[in-house]
């Protein structure tokens, strides 16, 4: 036989030798996996966040227009109806010590005589060894103001919303809120996992629409609203809020951040301006760092709701408590509220006058009632970084609000009026904004322009 013929293997052959062949395959040693080479990862970038390119942008387009900072500006004093910035005296309309209590003698004095007997700090939370009698004491004050049982008080008004909501509402419950509600209500209603829905700005009737589709299927509701709407300064219908969460079994939750001190003959809010039972409202949230001259926030209520809140709200049982001085100074900023109502009746009046005044010289101030704080609205955000900019200059120290703050088409310049001011800083005030929104109409600027300079 030649060498180059090879000898046919039968079918029987092929399939034996197959089968040998994968039995010695699986018989032989694996060898070893070896690591992959060792590669340093790359950290993602921070400017890569959702919105960072934005504020580039606007800080460039600021660059270029040799406009400062609006923000973070540092006052040298006590801000009120004045103020100074850099060595000069400003007319202040950007500060909501709404009665003009932050530099009250008495108020200043309760303070000191806090730090003298308790320190600076509580040093621990108030759930182990950070209780204080002035605790106590604020919280009793808090509770008569509401004509409530209860309350309870935070380091923060804004983690006073996140943690509350977050605790006391679950997953398979319904938030429903006001479109126009403050970002703390969103991120406690994030937090707490529950389902969530916004109704139009003071539509009470799209309100009780969705109620009436969705609330039998959660076992728990709570509609959120605020006291004073502290972008817009106007309020919401309390009475037919009452009305539509007793028909739908749900919670009513009320921020009054801006309306203590502003609404109702004493200032205690909206329940008083509408001449309500208190108890009506389930949960009365508020905050110390606007009329009552502090820092902070509080629940207040039912005993039942301020108990649960105290034991299990992460907020209150993992921070440190209340800082003792500030306690003692909104204990005195309560007390000086409701023996001197003639600063509510300031303030009220002053709101008043303000919005009149903006609206005969033709302002835009959106949907404003004139409670303390009144919108300018001007349309972009640069527009209004721009006009604060000039009213700066001018001697008129107000801020632009912009996106994300507000849509861009609703930035506006944000007037804070209070117990303090006169009524010619009012007229002028409302002078200067007239004119520098003159000046820049007949001359306005885009951000294209700005880019491409």
């Amino acid at each position: 036989m030649a060498k180059s013929e090879k000898k046919k293997l039968s079918k029987d052959d092929r399939l034996n030798a197959l089968s040998a062949v994968r039995r010695s395959k699986s018989a032989a040693p694996k060898p070893k996996a070896t690591k992959p080479a060792q590669t340093q990862a790359i950290a993602p970038k921070f400017a890569d966040l959702p919105g960072f390119k934005e504020i580039r942008l606007q800080k460039a387009a600021a660059d270029l227009l040799q406009i400062n900072n609006p923000f973070f500006r540092a006052h040298e004093a006590r801000a009120g109806a004045t103020t100074q910035i850099d060595g000069e005296t400003y007319l202040n309309f950007s500060s909501y010590d709404y009665l003009g209590l932050n530099g009250h003698e008495k108020v200043q004095q309760a303070a000191k005589t806090a730090v003298d007997h308790y320190g600076i700090s509580a040093s621990a939370s108030r759930v182990v060894a950070g209780e204080r009698v002035i605790h106590t004491e604020l919280e009793e004050l808090i509770a008569k103001m509401h004509g409530v049982e209860s309350s309870v008080a935070f380091v923060s008004g804004h983690a006073t919303n996140v943690t509350s909501i977050g605790q006391l509402m679950q997953p398979d419950d319904l938030i429903i809120h006001d479109s126009y509600i403050h970002n703390s209500i969103v991120t406690g209603a994030k937090l707490s996992g529950a389902v969530r829905q916004s109704f139009p700005h003071n539509n009470l009737d799209a309100l009780e629409n969705i109620l009436e589709l969705r609330a039998h299927k959660h076992p728990r509701v709570l509609i959120v609203v605020e006291g004073v709407y502290s972008m817009d300064g106007d309020y919401p219908d309390l009475p037919r809020l009452i009305e539509i969460k007793k028909k739908y079994g749900a919670w009513l939750m009320v921020d009054e951040a801006h309306s203590i001190g502003i609404l109702g003959k004493t200032g205690r809010g909206i329940a008083e301006h509408f001449q309500i039972d208190p108890k009506d409202v389930d949960i009365w949230m508020g905050t110390f760092s606007k009329t009552l001259a502090g820092c902070g926030g509080y629940i207040a209520g039912c005993s039942d709701l301020v108990d649960y809140l105290k034991l299990t709200a992460s907020g209150f049982v993992f921070s440190v408590g209340i800082a003792p001085p500030i306690a003692a100074a909104v204990c005195e900023a309560i007390r000086l509220m409701e023996a001197e109502p003639e600063r509510v009746q300031a303030a009220q009046s002053n709101g008043q006058y303000f919005l009149e005044k903006a609206q005969a010289a033709n302002l835009d101030t959106g949907v404003s009632q004139g409670c303390a704080v009144v919108p300018i609205m001007v349309g972009d955000s640069l527009k209004a970084t721009v006009l604060a900019a000039r009213l700066l200059d001018r001697g008129l120290n107000v801020l632009p609000i912009i996106y994300p703050a507000v849509p861009e088409k609703s930035a506006r310049l944000r007037f804070f009026i209070t117990s303090e001011h006169t009524e010619d800083q009012l007229d002028q005030a409302i002078q200067l904004v007239n004119e520098e929104m003159a000046t820049y109409n007949s001359n306005p600027i885009s951000i294209q322009q700005v880019m491409s300079a």
